[in-house]
């Protein structure tokens, strides 16, 4: 073999391995992993979306998210779907996906994976019902009772500090323990959140996948970043402390989910 050959080789098993590490740091769901005919992932800062379904990309639906409630049938590759943040489709080959930097992304199949979903439920659309908008869609032709959901990587309470009225909105309009809502002094629980209102909600189980997405550290020594996750919050906070310091348009993680048929 030349020089030039071994060189190729090499290049070609170094991306190789280098994909592999990114699968290795993706988020996955023990519920959905059970689920057949689909794939999913849920993307963080060295792959934003994850590898395994990059494949796909270029069936995404276009959207603007908005921190709505609004759910919208997806039944053509690519569709434009406007202002939405749920998506719903029983069509093979169409990734769904919704992108998030703190915010909760909740993915969804019905457990033969002949259905799947994908929400954006920060804390506005937990509050205006985006959540029970989707299980509402899932009702006109089917039960939740048949769906199992999975919520993916977010701001956690460890680090989710927001005001006083805020929390009490919560605890106010939400018929939930208050310790369950704000177990620290305010600072929300968003995942606790979702997760009883799917319960409440029908969906047959419910798990997490990842971590919080401000404080979690980067334990890949490939990448440099210091943090896992993108997040808005984090950010935020270093821009107010050096205004040079860049910002996160186009750096939101995907949390995705498509039907394979495989």
């Amino acid at each position: 073999m030349g020089a030039s050959q071994a060189g190729k080789k090499l290049t070609t098993l170094t991306l190789s391995f280098l994909t592999q590490v990114k699968t290795f740091m993706t988020d996955y769901s023990p519920l959905l992993n059970r689920v057949p005919a689909i794939r999913h992932g849920f993307g963080n800062k060295s792959a934003l979306l994850p590898g395994h379904l990059q494949p796909y990309r270029a069936t995404l639906p276009e959207k603007k998210q908005v921190h709505g409630t609004r759910i919208v049938d997806v039944t053509q590759a690519a569709q434009a779907c406007g202002e939405a943040d749920g998506f719903y489709t029983r069509q093979p080959g169409i990734l769904l996906s919704v992108l998030t930097a703190d915010c909760l992304p909740v993915i969804f199949s019905r457990h033969d994976g002949s259905a799947i979903a994908a929400v954006h439920a920060g804390w506005r659309g937990l509050l205006d019902g985006v959540l029970e908008q989707l299980a509402a869609r899932i009702a006109q032709d089917d039960s939740t009772t048949n769906w199992v959901a999975s919520i993916g990587p977010a701001a956690g309470p460890c680090c989710y500090e927001v005001n006083e009225e805020l929390v009490e909105r919560f605890k106010q309009q939400l018929p939930l323990p208050a310790s369950l809502i704000s177990p620290h002094y305010r600072h929300l629980d968003l995942a606790a959140i979702a997760e009883s209102k799917l319960r409440e909600l029908g969906f047959a189980a419910v798990d997490r996948a990842g971590s919080c997405t401000i404080c979690t550290p980067n334990t890949d020594p490939l990448q440099p970043q210091r943090f896992k996750y993108t997040s808005y919050r984090r950010n935020s906070h270093r821009r107010e402390q050096d205004p040079t310091h860049p910002g996160i348009t186009g750096r939101n993680q995907y949390a995705a989910i498509i039907i394979t048929g495989e």
